[in-house]
């Protein structure tokens, strides 16, 4: 069995954000020396920053305080390390490329995973805010293929807490629900501890070197009638459903300010029009339940049953 002394050192960046957190935690949890490289605890620091970063140490984690345009410390961290996971936010995608030239002086990098994590790009073509930002991702995924660093990208479609908050309002009292379009279109609701554990067996897996991995397993898609009725359920409440039409959407990512625009149009994508299960996955596609049977990813009744007993907070994801 492989020793904890030959695992991949493992560098993140974003390390402190939502999606970070888990994978942060899930790297420790595997026996990997771990590595956060985050902007520096100010006095202006949010107590929840000063708090995780506490968390972190607390678990072995090195923590290395820096900037993304601080080439030469970043190159120097990289020397340290095998492979490199970006969850920075969406504000900092294109700085990723900075992170990219870092990794090309440094030459030592087996594996680079860039902030991706959520719809699989290529594949979808949403409201021009949801676009927007997805060419930012493309754009980094050219660099790093020119560039020939060895890469794994990402596509765990839905964070399901996350998303479980949005649509269900669990942490508050109330009588309704918003459903977005029909509410019959499907969708893959991934627990975010799943998403970070998987991505750790990603990394050193020579199946996954140069390829896009998608996280699609059966037991994770529900629609969001579904969902709710399923909710109902579990609670023995009952909520009246309010139906916001694609039209609404259209017209909200047309008008609201960034990044409200983006994320409507994320939910315009995703929920009304189901883009995350509008194509089928050919014999090239990898599958991460197809690749990794044993693994056994959160149901959505077993996600609800979290939320029953220990509610994850609300949060803001890649938008903090």
């Amino acid at each position: 069995m492989e020793g904890e002394n030959t695992k991949p050192k493992i560098l993140i960046f974003g390390g402190t954000g939502y999606l970070g957190k888990y994978m942060v935690k899930a790297s420790v949890a595997s026996g990997h020396k771990t590595f956060v490289y985050a902007r520096p605890v100010t006095q202006n620091s949010r107590p929840s920053k000063v708090e995780i970063h506490k968390e972190f140490q607390g678990i072995g984690v090195t923590i290395i305080e820096g900037e993304l345009d601080e080439h030469e410390k970043i190159v120097s961290v990289l020397k340290e390390v095998d492979v490199v996971i970006s969850t920075v936010a969406y504000p900092q995608f294109l700085d990723q490329l900075k992170i990219v030239d870092a990794i090309k002086v440094a030459g030592n990098i087996k594996r680079f995973l860039p902030s991706e994590f959520g719809c699989e790009e290529s594949r979808v073509r949403p409201l021009p805010p949801f676009e927007a930002c997805l060419e930012t991702k493309r754009i980094v995924r050219r660099a790093i293929e020119a560039a020939q660093i060895p890469y794994t990208f990402v596509s765990a479609n839905l964070c399901g807490a996350y998303f479980v908050n949005v649509l269900l309002r669990p942490s508050e009292s109330h009588d309704d629900v918003v459903v977005y379009g029909s509410g019959e279109a499907k969708a893959v609701f991934n627990y975010e501890e799943d998403i970070a554990k998987c991505t750790i067996k990603v990394i050193n897996d020579p199946r996954t070197c140069n390829q896009i991995v998608i996280y699609r397993p059966q037991a994770s898609i529900i629609s969001q009638l579904e969902l709710i009725s399923l909710w109902e359920q579990k609670t023995g409440w009952s909520f009246k459903r309010i139906h916001v039409s694609e039209e609404e959407l259209v017209k909200l990512s047309e008008t609201l300010p960034p990044p409200e625009d983006i994320q409507i149009s994320i939910i315009h994508s995703t929920l009304p029009k189901g883009d995350l299960m509008n194509f089928e996955l050919g014999e090239d596609d990898i599958e991460a339940s197809m690749l990794y049977p044993d693994f056994k990813f959160t149901t959505i009744d077993q996600l609800l049953d979290i939320f029953l007993i220990d509610p994850p907070k609300p949060a803001r994801t890649a938008f903090e």
